[in-house]
């Protein structure tokens, strides 16, 4: 209304016809900001369908949308040649934490260590999966999880920790 003359300021009719457009630019803006998060795969909602059969993963519109998208960008960045940073980088988006990759040559295989999440990461087999579709036919994979150790709670009290259940317990940082 700013933009339009004195005289418009008074009238209803030109009052509701701007609230109007006004409505509507800011359903429009919506919608062309909601298409243009369906190409960014931390974003997508109702892309991740066609994200999922562009890279020939199964469909599984069951799962939680960042289940899904840990897969779109695993994919994504599990092409080329395979190395320690390529396989940390893939089971990083699963975990959502830092993970360790550590070689043993001599025995041909490889240990995922979680370090930055206590705990099995909720979409473990995914990242299995994942995994063993990358990786070089004659390596084998282990898993190592981190929980919360005897040396980290000897020096606290019950009250200090019972909110939680003894499952909380062994995944979570004890801090006191």
């Amino acid at each position: 209304m700013k933009y339009l003359p004195g005289y418009y300021k008074t009238s209803q009719v030109i009052a509701n016809i701007t609230d109007v457009e006004n409505s509507e630019i800011q359903q429009f803006k919506t919608s062309l900001d909601n298409t243009l998060n369906q190409f960014f795969v931390d974003l997508a909602d109702t892309s991740l369908d066609r994200w999922e059969k562009e890279l020939g993963i199964p469909v599984n519109s069951s799962k939680p949308d960042e289940y899904r998208r840990s897969v779109i960008k695993s994919k994504l960045r599990g092409q080329g040649t395979i190395t320690v940073n390529l396989i940390k980088n893939v089971s990083e988006s699963y975990s959502n934490g830092e993970v360790e990759v550590i070689e043993d040559n001599p025995n041909y295989s490889f240990t995922i260590k979680f370090v930055g999440t206590r705990g099995i990461p909720p979409n473990l087999d995914d990242l299995k999966s994942a995994i063993e579709e990358i990786k070089p036919a004659h390596l084998a994979v282990e898993y190592e999880f981190t929980y919360t150790v005897w040396s980290e709670v000897k020096n606290i009290t019950w009250n200090d920790v019972k909110t939680g259940t003894w499952d909380d317990l062994k995944t979570r940082q004890i801090i006191v």
